[in-house]
Parts: C-alpha cells; structure tokens; sequence
C-alpha cells in the first residue's frame, strides 16, 4: 500500500478502500502536500478495477474539512504572477473532477465542519452520511473571493435548488445537517461513532452489485446531469443497459 503524508488509503476487504484525510491537528485543511497527494490518489483509481467502492472521511474529532490552510496558501500564492496562480487555482479545483471522473460510487462521512473546499469534496461525492454536528459553508466568499469556486457553483444549485444555493454562496453563512437533509443534499443523519458503520452498510449493499454496473451508472449520472434532452439521456442508458447485459451474456458462454 502506498505511503502517505496528509492522507490514509486504507482497504479493509475486497473491493472497499478507505480515504481519511488526515491533518487532524488542523481541521483537515488542505495544504500542498495534500493536493498533491490526492492528485495521484484519485488519477490512480482510474485504472484500479478492484477497488470498487470508496468512503472518504476526516480524521479527529475537530471536524470534516475546513478547507484550504490559509496560513500556507497566503504565503504561497502572495509570491505568484497572474499565470502562477491560474495554474494553483485549477490545479485545486480538478480535484472535484478528478472525484466525479474515479469510476467508485464514493460515500462521504461528514462531521463536524465541512467548509469551503472540504464543502466541494462532500458535493462531489456520491453518498453524504452526517453527524447531528456537521455543518457547511461554502466560505469562499468570507476571504474576499467570489463565492462560486471549486465546484460548488455547480454542484449546489443541482442538488439543493438554485434559490437556497444563491442565499449560501453570497452569504458564506453555515447551514446544519438538519438543512442539508431536509434540502435532500445528504442521504442520512446519525451519531457521530455510527458515521463508518452506516457507510461501510451502504458499502456492503454496493458490493453485491454488478461492478461494471456500478461504474456505468455513475458515469451516466455525470453525463446526463448536464443531458440536453430526454434523447440524448436515453442514449446513455440504453448504450450502458446494452453493455451490461452482452456482456453478462459473453460471460456466461465462457
């Protein structure tokens, strides 16, 4: 297993991977080090067939994500020209695409604050399980920025409606868990030691199914969330069912 500095992949059983972030001392900010690291973590799920469901969690008890460590990015991008940081900007934000482009359903363990960046990654994940705790802010807006960044301009207004993802973009303000569920955005609250234990149930009931499957069904959700018509959605799902079941069909003549 690969070694690393700011993250933990860890595969308990066949098929399931565990991603902690871990800089618990700093609420699981995300520092260089970091992006870097799930850079390569993420572009090497890609290609990995045995891994097959992913649950993404922070570690400590201080919470979920709180976003960038301003400390080390303030003294970074201070020093850059207009290029430099265009480059630091996307390099951050791909991050959300790289999630939604790794072909695992990804069950995401939210406690605590998930804020700005740690806010995109719960966004760009499949399956959001909170604790009574957990809050979110899209906090961009609160360091002088605008307040659609690292996707989150994207993914809200899709999976809340674009009447409350307005009012938390422009305000920065948090909402609870209690708001997150109620506007559909995370799939079940429970108590915070119960976190892993409810994802690794939702874990358990995606590993029985068809693994191809399980990957086209997310890559068919990514394509017609932005589909431009009824036709264009069904040629997805036809193309994906179609697959499926040749290939159930080669297999069971070998």
């Amino acid at each position: 297993m690969k070694k690393y500095e700011t993250i933990i992949y860890e595969k308990p059983e066949p098929g399931l991977g565990i991603l902690t972030l871990n800089r618990p001392a700093s609420y699981n900010a995300i520092n260089q080090a970091m992006v870097s690291e799930l850079h390569s973590f993420w572009g090497e799920r890609l290609y990995d067939l045995e891994t097959r469901v992913i649950v993404l969690r922070g570690s400590g008890e201080k919470g979920f994500c709180t976003g960038l460590d301003v400390k080390e990015t303030g003294e970074i991008t201070q020093k850059m020209g207009l290029e430099e940081f265009y480059i630091f900007q996307a390099g951050l934000a791909r991050l959300n695409l790289a999630m939604r482009r790794a072909p695992q359903p990804i069950i995401c363990c939210v406690h605590g604050a998930a804020a700005g960046l740690g806010l995109s990654f719960a966004l760009a994940s499949d399956i959001r399980i909170v604790s009574p705790d957990a809050r979110f802010s899209a906090a961009y807006i609160n360091i002088g920025l605008g307040g659609a960044d690292m996707s989150c301009s994207y993914f809200l207004p899709r999976m809340i409606g674009a009447g409350r993802a307005y009012e938390y973009m422009y305000t920065g303000e948090f909402f609870s868990a209690e708001d997150a569920c109620r506007l559909g955005m995370v799939s079940r609250i429970v108590e915070r030691e119960a976190l892993l234990d409810t994802a690794l149930e939702y874990a358990a009931t995606l590993l029985k199914k068809n693994p191809f499957g399980l990957r086209l069904t997310k890559e068919a959700v990514n394509m017609n969330i932005d589909a431009p018509g009824l036709e264009h959605a069904l040629n997805m799902e036809d193309r994906n069912q179609t697959l499926l079941a040749v290939g159930t069909f080669l297999k069971n003549l070998t």
